[in-house]
């Protein structure tokens, strides 16, 4: 039996999502909300948890400010739509640049002099931390200004009403999980085909050999950093669409981005993927399920569905599923049924 390569896994991810989203509105009918639901915010953490996994692969610093980057590709979408006046899917290139150049600055000014001077990883980790601080304290005097400046609600607002049609069905649904294939196959080409793609897998196994044979380590670096806070940003603009939007929105993200990455394996983009239709499906329809069995209540409790991807992770598999020998495990279950 031949491995699943992890191309194969991410890609079957990302079509999975199309089709479910295809299946939703199958019939030119309006889908289930929770469906709709679950394939754009299954989609939308796709996204999130390659940007995560992109700047942890060459550094390897956990980054908890990733999740306000996505923030900031919500207010770009707000911009766009309630002042600028014009549609919010014009915002997703302003998103992917003010998002990528936010965390091109965290790399840049905090972390680049702390691995200069060989500082710890936890100390790393924890000035993420400081810089996520300061971006929810610039997010929320830039909600208050908007506020103040153009008389439009700019905290706990959704953009709906902006989305464009497909027949009945919101145009996100479909932009959502088509963005996933997209990037999916770009990525891929980037990796596999390009002269950054080789420098970026060369300094992720070894980077002072790359340094030694001439490779610009910080370079790669930065662009990493700049492509992942990108790829934040666009999600953001997206959720924007359909998911309510507000200064403290990362605080809510940052547990289900990194149960994503986690569960991926942290150190594979496709397994990124994975792990981020996984786990956001998980949160939306498991939820659903567990409230019909056992009361609504339990939707209270959400938020412990990645908590409890990230425990079950760490204890079964560490390397999560980009670890996985699934001849090996293949195996094991044909043994374990004879």
């Amino acid at each position: 039996m031949r491995r699943p390569r992890p191309w194969h896994v991410g890609a079957g991810a990302a079509a999975a999502a199309a089709a479910a989203a295809l299946a939703a509105g199958a019939g030119g009918q309006a889908p289930d909300p929770i469906l709709s639901a679950a394939v754009i915010y299954s989609s939308l953490l796709v996204l999130l948890a390659i940007g995560l996994t992109l700047t942890y692969m060459t550094t390897r610093v956990p980054n908890f400010a990733h999740a306000s980057s996505a923030t900031i590709g919500v207010y770009a979408a707000l911009v766009v739509s309630r002042v600028w006046e014009a549609s919010p899917y014009l915002s997703i290139p302003l998103a992917f640049a003010v998002a990528g150049a936010t965390s091109l600055t965290l790399y840049t000014l905090v972390l680049r002099p702390l691995i200069r001077k060989r500082a710890s990883q936890a100390i790393q980790m924890i000035s993420t931390l400081a810089f996520d601080l300061v971006l929810i304290a610039a997010l929320n005097i830039a909600a208050d200004h908007i506020v103040r400046a153009y008389q439009v609600t700019a905290r706990e607002f959704t953009l709906r009403s902006y989305d464009a049609q497909v027949g009945d069905l919101p145009a996100v649904l479909f932009v959502a999980p088509v963005a996933i294939a997209g990037i999916v196959v770009t990525l891929h080409l980037v990796l596999k085909r390009t002269r950054f793609g080789i420098a970026m897998r060369a300094t992720i196994e070894n980077p002072d050999l790359s340094s030694v044979v001439g490779i610009n380590v910080r370079r790669v670096y930065g662009v990493s950093w700049f492509l992942g806070g990108g790829l934040a940003g666009v999600a953001g603009a997206l959720m924007s669409l359909w998911f309510q939007g507000d200064p403290g929105l990362g605080a809510l993200l940052i547990p289900s981005i990194f149960a994503a990455s986690i569960v991926g394996g942290f150190m594979s983009i496709y397994g990124a993927i994975a792990g981020g239709a996984l786990v956001g499906l998980a949160e939306i329809l498991g939820t659903r399920w567990l409230a019909g069995e056992l009361g609504s209540w339990v939707i209270a409790y959400r938020p412990l569905v990645p908590l409890a991807f990230i425990a079950a992770t760490l204890m079964l598999a560490p390397r999560g599923l980009a670890g996985v020998d699934w001849r090996a495990l293949g195996r094991r279950l044909h043994v374990a049924r004879a």
